[in-house]
């Protein structure tokens, strides 16, 4: 059971790391013309930051609202 709050601010946080990660992974490959270390670094935490906005999407669906 989560409180109202608790499931406002997980589906925040999800597309807050969905959101980011994808601009990171963006930035990553406009960088990757002058930079290939940066690039790669961007890519790789842009990537695990998606993924993990999409595992808690799947920990939101499992959460019940309390009464």
């Amino acid at each position: 059971m989560a409180s109202k709050n608790t499931l406002l601010w997980v589906q925040r946080l999800v597309w807050i790391c969905i959101y980011g990660g994808l601009l990171s992974l963006v930035v990553g490959t406009f960088l990757a013309r002058t930079d290939e270390a940066m690039a790669w670094t961007l890519r790789v935490a842009g990537g695990a930051v998606a993924a993990v906005g999409v595992v808690l999407i799947y920990v939101r669906s499992r959460l019940k609202e309390s009464v």
